[in-house]
C-alpha cells in the first residue's frame, strides 16, 4: 500500500523544493497539511502532494503566479469532477441501453 502521509523533509527532498516555497503554498490555502499525534508535525497527505506538484511545475516551467496556480488547481479540479459525473451518466446510458435491447429481444 502507497504511503498516504508524508513529513515536510519528506516533501521537501522529493520534490526538490524550499521550504519557503512550500510555506507560501501553505498560506495561500493551495496545500493544507494535516496534524498527526504531534500537532507540531505538519504531515501532507498524497492528494496534496499533487496540488505541490503541479503547482511547483506551474511556477517553475511556466512562471505562473501563486494567485494563478490556485485559479488553474481550482479549473483543473472543476474539470476532473465534471469528468467523473460525465462518466457516470454514460455509464448509466450504457446500462439503460443494455436493457432495453435486451427487453426488445424478449419481445420478439
Amino acid at each position: 500500500m502507497a504511503k498516504k502521509l508524508w513529513t515536510v523533509t519528506e516533501v521537501l527532498e522529493f520534490f526538490q523544493v524550499e521550504e519557503s516555497f512550500l510555506m507560501h503554498l501553505e498560506e495561500e490555502n493551495i496545500v493544507c497539511p494535516t496534524c498527526g499525534e504531534d500537532p507540531s508535525a505538519r504531515l501532507f497527505h498524497i492528494n496534496e502532494l499533487e496540488k505541490l506538484r503541479v503547482a511547483k511545475i506551474l511556477v517553475e516551467d511556466m512562471d505562473v503566479n501563486l494567485s494563478g496556480v490556485e485559479v488553474i488547481l481550482q479549473m483543473r479540479k472543476n474539470m476532473i469532477d465534471m469528468m467523473r459525473q460525465f462518466d457516470a451518466i454514460l455509464e448509466d446510458l450504457a446500462r439503460q441501453m443494455q436493457q432495453n435491447l435486451k427487453r426488445n429481444r424478449l419481445v420478439d
